[in-house]
């Protein structure tokens, strides 16, 4: 027979907790160690007997996201915030041990500064399938920010800091808006930290954004697995009575990453297609002109020796009038493979300059080596079979580029060279 509630004792009712929860851990937060009083279910493998609080606050906490086993070590500058407490807290934990999931109810009791008492026990997990979908659809949205805080520039402080990644709530930390630059700037890819360092700056926040207004800023920054992603940084000031000389900001960092990754890629395609001769698929006219442009800067502030050559298929409207112009066309774009293949590990930018003529900037080759692989390109023209044309060959006109050179002299000199090829009965390679 049932007792009547007002049969059961502080004793009994004590007992009953000693037997059911799952694990009870003392924790000393300033000593950065803990010791499992109890430890049932999982938690009997998965809880040392004593350790580092710190870790354990990883091992529980921080990834209860995705199950992960650690997070890249910067994010753990975060983790004391995350182990402080100024009263009893609850909170509802997902672990993932050897690929099952554990659904745990946690609860944190102060008992005097720094120490804690954490009770762990296990939930029945299907009880919360249904929930957890559910949020799971919200999360999918919100994870898209992967990190927020605000910000009070005046008392030089952060509040409600909230790691998307590493849990869904936010968490009230004493940390220094100062501090807190230096801690994140780590975060952040090499090449972004001075841009960052300028925009989060509290003196640039203050002159550029004006109450009620946003700014925002692309960069690379780390997520926990420690790969470098496309964020947007997003600075918000809020609009407050007292105008002058209220500086809050709520700041978020977004996930910009996969649309980020697309739009480059459709810009690096209409570059290519902007920068690329469309019948041939090599560099165009436009395009191996600046080649041409930057070896006579380089020449002139440098010791770099660098070269140019233009190639002109022989007797090429022969092609076009006894075959058709598909068939020529045809031929160019063979030719251009050639040159590619050619000059695939060599250091030479090269492009189709017009009709049937081609240039090519060799770096770093000076009028010998140049002449050399001209020879070596009109030695494989002349030993490949172009369909329907059969046989072809070329001229070459070189010349290296001078100091003293501008661009009208470098390119009338290459010119030269190629006529000089041309009259000396085509099918050779003449410098000047």
């Amino acid at each position: 027979m049932a007792k009547k509630l007002e049969e059961y004792t502080l004793e009994e009712i004590t007992g009953y907790i000693n037997k059911n929860l799952d694990a009870l851990i003392m924790i000393d937060g300033e000593a950065d160690k803990y010791r499992a009083i109890v430890k049932k279910g999982f938690f009997t493998d998965f809880l040392e007997d004593t350790g580092s609080y710190s870790d354990l606050i990883q091992k529980l906490w921080i990834n209860i996201n995705d199950g992960k086993d650690t997070i890249t070590d910067d994010y753990k500058v975060f983790i004391p915030t995350y182990g402080k407490f100024s009263g009893k807290y609850s909170k509802r934990l997902k672990i993932t041990e050897n690929d099952n999931t554990h659904t745990v109810q946690m609860t944190m009791y102060p008992i005097e500064e720094n120490i804690y008492m954490m009770i762990l026990d296990e939930l029945d997990s299907s009880e919360y399938m249904k929930e957890f979908l559910t949020n799971e659809k919200v999360t999918t949205i919100q994870n898209t920010y992967l990190f927020s805080m605000y910000v009070d520039l005046t008392k030089d402080s952060t509040s409600s800091i909230s790691i998307t990644e590493i849990s869904d709530e936010t968490v009230e930390a004493s940390i220094k808006y100062s501090d807190w630059r230096m801690m994140i700037v780590n975060m952040i890819w090499p090449d972004d930290q001075e841009l960052f360092l300028e925009r989060t700056d509290p003196e640039y926040l203050k002159k550029h954004i004006q109450p009620g207004r946003t700014s925002s800023f692309d960069a690379l920054m780390q997520n926990l697995e420690g790969k470098f992603i496309w964020v947007k940084l997003i600075f918000s000031r809020t609009e407050t009575i007292n105008v002058e000389d209220d500086f809050r900001y709520v700041f978020m960092v977004q996930d910009i990453h996969e649309n980020s990754v697309q739009l480059m890629s459709t810009l690096k395609k209409y570059e290519e297609l902007a920068l690329k001769d469309t019948l041939t698929d090599i560099f165009n006219h436009g395009r191996i002109e600046t080649e041409f442009n930057n070896a006579i800067e380089i020449v002139g502030r440098t010791d770099r020796r660098v070269s140019v050559m233009m190639c002109d298929i022989d007797f090429f409207k022969n092609v076009n009038d006894q075959f058709g112009h598909a068939v020529g066309d045809m031929t160019l774009k063979h030719f251009a493979y050639l040159m590619k293949e050619f000059f695939q590990k060599k250091n030479v930018a090269y492009g189709r300059w017009g009709g049937e003529e081609f240039v090519a900037v060799c770096f770093d080759a000076d009028a010998a080596k140049a002449s050399e692989y001209a020879e070596g390109l009109r030695q494989k023209v002349l030993s490949e079979e172009f369909k329907v044309a059969g046989n072809i060959t070329i001229s070459i006109g070189v010349t290296e580029v001078t100091k003293k050179d501008d661009f009208r002299m470098a390119f009338d000199r290459m010119d030269k060279a190629l006529y000089q090829a041309k009259s000396d009965g085509r099918n050779c390679v003449r410098v000047l």
